[in-house]
């Protein structure tokens, strides 16, 4: 369960709108969608899914991505590997079938008239996904709970992918003892903890989650981090580094260029600035409605246009790395950790939540399996500075 399972089938041909348009029921409509993934209807694959009530075919087709998301919590469907299913629907691009929708439309013009991730909504996520419980997040992760993108080159075990992630950080921004670290949106503190270790670094870190502010102090008791409960938006002073581990996807593509010019006034001439995002293949202004409304409320994925606009006049980009499969092999361990652990939480959680975790987490899987996502390390400096090893690592 720990590996993902990557398809080696042709890539699907768009469906032809005319067997769409024959379609006279919602039943018909999936069936004949699903089909094109290579996807049968309560059929005996891995991949397959069994409907367990009829409302679910009319439920998607009218609500779309949340109605899949909603119906399966509802235990209206099941999937033996989700992963694997969602893997395929992914690669079809199915989504375009099921944007006709009001929700899809409302969903839309809400993002665009409205700045989701404005500075009263900037704590929304915290509460919502982050305090979820320090004890749910201690199982599923590693020992360090790093909760991004491992790093596998080379690695065998979560333990040893996520020590690989941090450490490749600090060369990249050429980390050295004394040298002063702003870690805008830090988690609990995961890299302030081992840069300050490892590298005798001192790390000022940012969060939205009290949960993750007070476990994170404790965990970094007695070294020469300060982790406190700020939006990135408000931090001050100047630091060798400013560096982001998982933050941009929570910025918003109406703040991209406030994210960056925070970075730009908080970092010092010859520093060097470091983002780790999720991204995405095309520029977009919304998320999927099913993740904005149960996991990262207000969440967006960028695009490299999106990035390249906002750092435009402020940074030279110096390297852009991207191993988005890892994110694959990362939440497929993850998941493997959860389901393991799951007993001693079901009491305090619940079932309903249980199915969202794991659709959260599998749906995730194949998101960066089929190259829907991607995961970026991107490394900048300031104009006229001498060029970092960065690109040589």
């Amino acid at each position: 369960m720990g590996k993902s399972t990557v398809s080696t089938r042709r890539e699907p041909r768009p469906i032809p709108r005319s067997a769409l348009l024959r379609a006279t029921t919602s039943k018909e409509y999936m069936k004949e969608a699903l089909n094109h993934a290579g996807i049968t209807i309560n059929g005996n694959r891995p991949y397959d899914i069994r409907v367990h009530n009829d409302d679910f075919y009319d439920r998607v087709v009218r609500e779309g991505e949340l109605g899949a998301g909603e119906s399966y919590m509802d235990g209206w469907w099941d999937c033996a590997a989700i992963d694997q299913f969602l893997d395929r629907v992914f690669r079809a691009d199915m989504s375009q079938y099921f944007r006709g929708n009001w929700k899809f439309y409302l969903h839309t013009l809400k993002s665009r008239m409205l700045n989701l991730q404005a500075n009263e909504r900037a704590y929304t996520v915290g509460e919502q996904h982050y305090d979820v419980g320090n004890d749910l997040y201690r199982d599923m992760l590693d020992k360090r709970m790093v909760y991004t993108c491992g790093y596998w080159d080379g690695a065998e075990t979560l333990d040893q992918a996520q020590e690989a992630k941090l450490d490749l950080v600090c060369r990249k921004i050429e980390l050295e003892p004394g040298l002063t670290v702003l870690d805008l949106g830090c988690g609990w503190g995961s890299f302030a903890r081992y840069a300050a270790e490892k590298y005798g670094a001192r790390v000022t870190g940012v969060t939205v989650s009290k949960e993750q502010v007070e476990l994170g102090n404790r965990m970094c008791k007695d070294l020469p981090v300060e982790i406190r409960l700020e939006d990135y938006r408000n931090v001050s002073g100047k630091y060798d580094r400013v560096i982001s581990i998982g933050i941009m996807e929570h910025v918003g593509y109406k703040n991209h260029r406030n994210y960056m010019e925070t970075v730009n006034r908080c970092l010092k001439d010859d520093g060097i600035a470091f983002v780790h995002t999720i991204g995405s293949n095309r520029s977009i202004t919304i998320s999927n409605p099913w993740t904005t409304k149960y996991i990262f409320p207000n969440g967006m994925l960028p695009s490299i246009a999106q990035i390249g606009t906002a750092m435009e006049d402020l940074f030279v980009m110096e390297d852009w790395h991207n191993f988005g499969p890892d994110y694959d092999r990362t939440l497929m361990a993850w998941y493997a950790n959860f389901e393991k652990s799951w007993p001693e939480h079901r009491e305090k959680y619940g079932d309903r939540f249980y199915r969202m975790w794991k659709f959260y987490l599998l749906s995730s899987a194949a998101m960066f399996r089929s190259r829907t996502a991607q995961l970026w390390q991107i490394t900048m400096t300031k104009p006229g500075r001498r060029q970092p090893a960065c690109r040589n690592i």
